[in-house]
């Protein structure tokens, strides 16, 4: 019987409609066609300022944006553009153009590592000595404790943390954020356009140090004197006036915070609208102690006037005219939507010290544009290499396969444009991982199908079957892979957010194709008789392998290898950390001939320098280009000879060489480790609940010996680690708990079947019954992974190599770790749970019956 699929079609056909809107245009358009495309009611005066746009293009292509602003000078443009809103902009034109750049702008967003961006480089701003004294509350000398060295660092540590946490909420994925000497920071972001651009600045230096003073008694009678009294200062207030006009009127303020309130009691800040006027404002919430001070104050004050001032600017003064004990405040003001959003965020993560920007650059892609290519080149041939496996090996099944793959990722593409991923190595990661995945569904399926058509099944039925058998299996090795995505997306920064947001979003996406689109297209061509059955190679067809039988001493001989792995790379020490991890040196180098980045990376590689992040850079506005080189401590020296002796034309010569601290500081680490932790124990958790605990303790043992033994190997083949290996690793233990979960779903189904013989017996079948899908799934993953390792390059070779030893050790941990912690936790008798009622008795076969 036919099933109605017009609905699940309809689903399918909406989704691709709807994934093609948001993919299209995939890539950067030009900015100065698209200003001409979509303009409209234009002149001879509109046709002057693209012809001069055109004309500065020619002389200096690498500021198009730049470019078309001076060409339209004073004019008003808006007219031009009736459809971009321009309402309460103070410079229409502007507005016009910045949402001319977002039109232009391709949807695929590529992080720092694949496109490049922009470079701020900050320092502590400690000019504020008020603030400073308030700031610190240890009652020595403000100033001299905040010149020491320890002090700046605890600042420029809180800097780094804030900021991050800032750039998150702005939607920019993935920055570089690293403390450069003892009072600057490097950050670095993705290609912004003109409004991310402005946004990231004020965002950035926006200290958001909130105070809260109360108004002098006797303001008016001050002001009138002219003579302030100890203790009191002037602040100006903007009010309207008696013509609604804003006017600024003096306020008279006690100098000392009442109560010791500041920002650092927000846990809480959120926009919302005020119901007289419409305007959004500001409404914070405080801790428990900030709540406390904050009644008591207003308690104590009730008739008076308090200031609410934000970075030493009086914002308002409004009376008290009850005790606030809800721990609740609001701060209105004459702020623009986006501006406030943009306040509160800040006042959630204020910053101890003002931050100032002493420079902004363009930088190149931290991968270089070589193996940027090399990449994509590597991660096409994998992609070829899988699809014509799948459909020399399952013919017709595997032609539908590819179908469904080319979907997965067209889906993929689509919903990360929609939601404004941005794509990173890490991104690639988890994208190589979904691919994995939703091979592995597909095998799942057809390798059940297969066993049906076997049993004597009709076409349509082994189908149907196949389906519904395979189901489970696939609903919990994706369902556990996403516990741990989400986790990270939850708790993680940086790559490993990036990895989890991908990883989620593909996880979700196989499904829907393996589950969904792969049998509607089985459905269609079983109901339209174009196929009578389906043939399908057989290359592996092992049924009596007794796997079990080499388990104690394959168990021993890994734990060895790991501890000997391990071993060498405790005792290399640090140097087993690369750059990334432990800081380095940052040269800047002048040149006068530009060099080709992957020749450069070539050559400091052959001259010791272990990969090396090289970026060309460019002052944003004017400057020539320089070369920045970031590598290990002391190799800075080396990294200059080499190349001034190698490219005697370019004319290298060093402009400045700091020691700057770890791309992947304290906060990411701290976030990996208990990313890593918790979803270790979600998986833990929901293993222990749908299978048995003795199979979730064996799963997580078999993640962690998979991590441990990679990072072993790692260790010693004499590489260092850098931020990718970070998503190395977490790929590894998407792929490693997928490969177990699918043999434990098979032993789980033979005991409840009742399959005669011991529970080692049942083990063996049960592994011998998976082994074609696991050497498929885990050779498709291979073969795609291969082609990074052999032609990727650089930083992708590193992270090819670890994923490509993660595959081997994960297949292998399946039976040899987490199969066999099973048998041995059961001591070799059939885990009471799983099995029937009515067994076969565990010796040999024909004595006895017995009741499990």
């Amino acid at each position: 019987m036919s099933r109605n699929n017009t609905w699940r079609w309809a689903i399918v056909l909406f989704v691709t409609f709807w994934a093609a809107y948001e993919l299209i245009p995939p890539t950067p358009r030009d900015l100065i066609e698209t200003f001409r495309n979509h303009a409209s009611g234009t002149d001879t005066n509109f046709n002057a300022i693209v012809a001069r746009a055109e004309a500065m293009q020619k002389t200096n292509s690498a500021n198009t944006y730049g470019n078309l602003k001076t060409a339209v000078g004073t004019n008003d443009i808006s007219r031009y553009f009736p459809t971009i809103s321009t309402a309460g902009e103070a410079n229409r034109s502007d507005a016009v153009l910045k949402g001319i750049q977002k039109k232009a702008a391709g949807k695929i967003r590529l992080g720092l590592d694949l496109q490049g961006g922009v470079e701020f480089m900050l320092s502590l701003d400690l000019t504020n000595k008020a603030s400073i004294t308030n700031m610190v509350s240890t009652g020595t000398n403000a100033v001299s404790e905040i010149a020491a060295s320890e002090t700046r660092t605890r600042l420029i540590e809180q800097s780094i943390e804030v900021l991050r946490k800032r750039i998150d909420r702005l939607g920019v994925a993935e920055p570089v954020l690293q403390p450069a000497g003892d009072n600057r920071i490097i950050v670095q972001m993705p290609g912004l356009n003109e409004a991310d651009f402005e946004s990231t600045k004020v965002s950035i230096q926006k200290a958001a140090f909130l105070e809260f003073k109360m108004v002098a008694d006797n303001s008016g009678e001050q002001l009138a004197q002219g003579i302030l009294e100890p203790g009191y200062e002037v602040k100006q207030e903007r009010r309207k006036n008696q013509n609604g006009q804003d006017e600024l009127f003096p306020v008279v303020l006690e100098k000392r915070s009442s109560a010791g309130l500041t920002g650092k009691n927000i846990v809480r800040a959120m926009v919302i609208s005020d119901p007289m006027s419409g305007r959004p404002i500001i409404s914070f919430e405080l801790d428990g102690a900030g709540a406390d001070a904050f009644a008591k104050t207003t308690r104590e004050n009730v008739g008076r006037r308090m200031a609410i001032i934000l970075d030493g600017v009086l914002i308002s003064a409004p009376n008290i005219t009850e005790p606030i004990t809800g721990g609740r405040g609001q701060i209105s003001g004459n702020y623009e939507v986006k501006e406030a959003y943009e306040l509160a965020y800040a006042l959630e993560n204020p910053l101890e010290a003002p931050l100032k920007i002493d420079s902004v650059r363009t930088v190149a892609p931290s991968l270089g544009e070589k193996s940027i290519k090399d990449g994509f080149k590597a991660s096409l041939i994998g992609l070829l290499a899988v699809s014509i496996f799948m459909l020399v090996y399952y013919r017709l099944s595997g032609l539908v396969a590819n179908i469904a793959l080319v979907v997965n990722s067209f889906l993929l593409l689509g919903v990360m444009c929609s939601i404004g991923t941005t794509l990173t190595l890490p991104g690639i990661a988890g994208i190589v991982l979904t691919i994995g995945m939703a091979v592995d569904a597909n095998v799942l399926i057809y390798e059940r199908i297969r066993e049906e058509l076997a049993a004597g099944k009709s076409l349509r039925g082994a189908i149907a079957a196949g389906y519904d058998r395979a189901f489970g299996t696939i609903f919990d090795s994706h369902l556990t892979s996403l516990i741990s995505s989400i986790i990270l997306i939850v708790l993680g920064t940086g790559p490993i957010k990036g990895f989890g947001v991908t990883l989620t979003i593909g996880v979700a996406l196989s499904l829907f194709t393996a589950l969904v689109i792969t049998r509607l297209c089985f459905d269609w061509l079983v109901d339209n008789d174009k196929i009578k059955t389906l043939n399908m190679m057989s290359m592996i067809r092992a049924k009596g392998l007794d796997f079990m039988k080499y388990a104690k001493p394959a168990f021993v001989i890994s734990w060895t290898l790991i501890i000997i792995g391990i071993g060498y790379g405790i005792h290399r020490g640090t140097k087993v950390l690369g750059p990334d991890f432990a800081g380095g040196d940052n040269t800047v180098l002048a040149f006068s001939k530009k060099v080709d980045q992957g020749a450069v990376a070539e050559t400091l590689k052959k001259a010791g320098l272990v990969e090396p992040t090289i970026q060309f850079q460019k002052e944003l506005v004017g400057g020539s280009e320089t070369l920045r080189i970031f590598s290990a401590f002391g190799t800075s020296s080396n990294a200059v000879a080499t190349l001034q002796k190698d490219f005697p034309d370019a004319g290298f010569s060093v402009k400045s060489v700091d020691q700057i601290g770890a791309v992947v500081g304290s906060e990411i680490a701290k976030t990996a480790f208990l990313s890593v932790f918790l979803a270790l124990l979600g998986i833990l958790v929901y293993v222990a609940f749908r299978y048995e605990f003795s199979f979730a303790v064996a799963a997580v043992v078999a993640v962690i010996h998979d991590v441990l033994m990679t990072m072993g190997w790692f260790f010693l083949t004499g590489r260092e680690l850098s931020a990718p290996m970070v998503a190395a690793v977490l790929t590894i233990i998407g792929f490693s708990i997928n490969d177990t979960i699918v043999i434990f779903d098979r032993i789980r189904e033979d005991l409840k079947l009742g399959v005669p013989g011991t529970f080692r017996d049942v083990m063996n079948k049960a592994l011998n019954q998976t082994l074609s899908r696991t050497i498929i799934t885990s050779g498709t993953v291979f073969l795609s992974t291969l082609s990074l390792y052999l032609f990727g390059g650089g930083v992708i070779n590193d992270f090819a190599f670890t994923f490509l030893v993660g595959i081997i050790t994960g297949t292998y941990s399946s039976i040899y770790i987490a199969s066999a912690m099973v048998l041995w936790w059961h001591k070799g008798q059939r885990p009471v749970k799983l099995s029937t009622t009515t067994v076969v008795s565990e010796i040999p076969v024909g004595t006895r019956t017995a009741k499990a």
